[in-house]
């Protein structure tokens, strides 16, 4: 969206700036999120009263009407908006024509390509390759601000990537709502696998990385052909969300801890250095002390190298908001600490076995002398040194357990 304004000679500001127009890019995972979104919307009013200020993105997508209601808003745009919202806006200035009637996202059968995209970060690019959802999870909100699976087309996307490339940016990391789904959408077979393999070609791009996948797009034929690619890392990120078959199957989640298991072994099997990250939300309402405790043993024989714990929120117009024995706080908070415990003791592990190793690093950044970067399975370093590092990959050696972030 910046992008478009710069193109239309609009000058981008930094936030807490005044500015004449606030774009508020809002979320609505949580509740939580829902409530820092309107909270930024009434502060950008008060940086500038006078100024426009419009809400747009997933949030504004699923509650218009309470975001009309709020004063500080000038005009309120969904998802599909966003790729014309110079337009909107310009409309508004001159004809004060707020009320836009928003596309239904469920109905939208095209990925929406914003065309031309020269945002990155200094060493890598993020690489939004589909939109939408199908699964409908009991808890999430996002299949009804997103839609239905959307993929973009290949020549597109490779097109963006040659492009990253020819800037120096040697890392792109292959994003989406549901990359597992890229391609469902499409009249003849063409899936994630056959875009990575795409993108593997590409020269200049040094290192792909995979966002979060669907544990099912992880099968023998997938893996068989992925390790074929010299330039995907090492490291994968596998949407759990719960060790616990009866929790799993009332968040609506489409496998068993025991085809998960089999999929880590798969992993495990063809990358003897692989890493494994997850998310995992304790507290699901209906979460006994019993079925907790089958997510923990379940999540100690796994062994991931991090997990991101959420402690489950009610997201109003979803399912799980609605069922029976919600969970007190306090037991959410005991719950969550209990696997931030487990989490960290499995990272500090992990990290000790790349102690006095040789270390293939891609350096993005330095701070007073310490460069920050990862390794190719994405385990985190400082590397203190004279030499300038940033958007190269060098090989290192670790001495100290300090080193890793």
């Amino acid at each position: 969206m910046s992008q478009k304004f710069i193109e239309k000679d609009y000058q981008i500001v930094q936030e807490n700036e005044k500015a004449d127009i606030y774009i508020i890019n809002t979320c609505t995972v949580t509740n939580m999120s829902d409530r820092k979104s309107r909270q930024m919307l009434r502060r950008v009013k008060e940086l500038n009263p006078n100024a426009i200020v419009v809400a747009c993105g997933c949030y504004a997508q699923v509650a218009k009407k309470e975001l009309e209601e709020m004063e500080e808003i000038d005009l309120v745009l969904g998802n599909e908006e966003k790729s014309t919202i110079v337009e909107f806006i310009e409309k508004y200035i001159n004809e004060k024509e707020n009320k836009i009637e928003l596309k239904d996202v469920m109905k939208q059968k095209e990925y929406s390509d914003f065309g031309k995209i020269t945002y990155t970060e200094k060493t890598r690019a993020v690489v939004k390759v589909q939109d939408g959802c199908d699964r409908f999870c009991s808890y999430c909100i996002i299949p009804y601000a997103r839609g239905r699976v959307r993929s973009r087309k290949p020549k597109s996307i490779i097109s963006e990537i040659s492009s990253i490339a020819n800037k120096g940016i040697k890392e792109v990391v292959i994003t989406g709502i549901h990359i597992a789904s890229y391609g469902k959408d499409f009249k003849e077979k063409y899936e994630l696998i056959d875009l990575l393999e795409e993108i593997n070609k590409i020269e200049g791009i040094q290192r792909i990385r995979l966002g979060s996948i669907e544990p099912l797009l992880i099968t023998e034929e997938f893996i068989e052909r992925l390790e074929k690619l010299e330039k995907v890392c090492h490291h994968f990120h596998l949407s759990l969300q719960s060790g616990c078959n009866e929790t799993l199957k009332r968040m609506n989640r489409k496998y068993t801890t025991e085809e998960f298991e089999n999929i880590t072994n798969i992993l495990r099997k063809h990358y003897n250095d692989v890493i494994l990250t997850t998310d995992i939300i304790v507290g699901f309402p209906g979460e006994t002390e019993e079925e907790f405790e089958k997510t923990y043993k379940f999540l100690k024989k796994i062994k991931f190298y991090k997990m991101h714990v959420f402690k489950y929120s009610p997201r109003k117009g979803t399912k799980a908001a609605t069922m029976p024995n919600q969970i007190d706080g306090k037991i959410k908070e005991q719950r969550s600490k209990k696997l931030i415990e487990l989490s960290n003791k499995n990272q500090e592990s992990y990290n000790k076995q790349y102690l006095n190793k040789e270390l293939e690093v891609l350096f993005e950044e330095e701070k007073e002398g310490i460069y920050r970067g990862h390794t190719k399975n994405y385990i985190e370093v400082n590397y203190k040194t004279n030499e300038k590092l940033e958007n190269k990959i060098v090989t290192i050696v670790c001495k100290d357990l300090k080193q890793f972030v």
